[in-house]
């Protein structure tokens, strides 16, 4: 871990909490999938945990975030209740849409959360417009905008970025960099020699982080937010992880090199962090099984809930479709 600016003990170990529940959350989901017990595509976030968890920390609840169909990590961080999160995967009545977004579209408002976008490269121009609104309205509220280094090849990213330079938006941009664009490796699509570099380009700050590493993440993500919310404008992170279980559930990676997927899985971000807050006396293996204990009671109820909600009845199908003014 590095040793610079290091959060105290208590911000480090709400950030194994969140890396912990992310992982233990992505389990039992993969758990039910394979069980029969509920029917979804899956975008595992698994080995990106330590991301959004030491991004999180640095942020208010009335900030907001938005992510990708990748993205339990993210939601999970933003502080979304695991409930109404893992009924909506389901597809259920009680879930934070209504059972009607699905993984793919998770949405709540009350926990800063407003967008789940499906398509590549899409939120960015939308965290901008949630960037201009706060800067307008003068809130001190921060976006942050997560997305895959695939994106970063799509016209979106260069538009988004250039603009909340020229407007300076309170907007941190987080590429989750997991070297692999779907099923294509960083270097055979993207010129640039990092996500970082792009930054240039944009007037804006492009810092190469580890992404697995929680105190450099962390202080990373502080820097860009307490930029962002003096108005000094957006910063692009270029967040360096990876991904173990493939594009969706069901890839079996066949395209990544077999050592190299071995050296990934050697260097879980979750394993190593729990070693590391004990050994440097932030955390006792007693306080964080505490926390791995509670996770997994907190996990097993959302499953019972989100299991025992009924479907949507027929009767939304039209609902929530368009807004109507003046409605009778």
């Amino acid at each position: 871990m590095s040793e610079k600016n290091q959060p105290e003990a208590p911000v480090l170990r709400e950030i194994y909490r969140l890396a912990t529940l992310i992982k233990q959350t992505d389990d039992r989901f993969i758990e039910l999938i394979m069980a029969g017990q509920i029917a979804s595509p899956y975008y595992s976030t698994r080995g990106q945990e330590i991301i959004p968890a030491a991004v999180s920390v640095n942020l208010r609840p009335s900030d907001v975030v938005v992510t990708t169909y990748r993205g339990i990590h993210d939601q999970l961080a933003k502080g979304i209740p695991l409930k109404p999160f893992m009924a909506e995967f389901m597809g259920r009545a009680t879930g934070t849409c209504k059972g009607k977004g699905g993984p793919m579209h998770i949405t709540h408002l009350a926990s800063g959360l407003p967008v789940t976008t499906g398509i590549v490269g899409a939120g960015l121009p939308i965290a901008n417009g949630l960037a201009w609104a706060a800067q307008l309205k003068k809130t001190g509220q921060v976006v942050v905008c997560n997305f895959g280094d695939g994106a970063t090849n799509i016209g979106a990213f260069h538009e988004a970025l250039n603009l909340a330079s020229v407007w300076k938006l309170p907007v941190v941009f987080v590429c989750q960099n997991n070297g692999y664009a779907e099923h294509t490796k960083y270097e055979d699509g993207t010129s640039s020699r990092t996500i970082a570099d792009r930054g240039i380009a944009y007037g804006m700050p492009g810092v190469a982080v580890d992404g697995n590493d929680a105190v450099a993440m962390w202080d990373a993500a502080r820097t860009a937010i307490e930029r962002a919310r003096a108005g000094e404008g957006p910063t692009l992170l270029d967040a360096k992880t990876f991904r173990f279980r493939g594009h969706l559930l069901g890839d079996d990676s066949h395209y990544i090199p077999k050592e190299e997927m071995a050296a990934a899985v050697a260097a879980d971000p979750v394993p190593r962090l729990r070693a590391w807050l004990i050994e440097q006396g932030h955390a006792s293996d007693a306080d964080l099984a505490a926390i791995e204990n509670a996770n997994a009671e907190a996990i097993d109820e959302a499953a019972k809930y989100g299991l025992a909600s009924p479907y949507p009845d027929v009767s939304e199908l039209y609902k929530d479709v368009y807004a109507m003014e003046n409605a009778a």
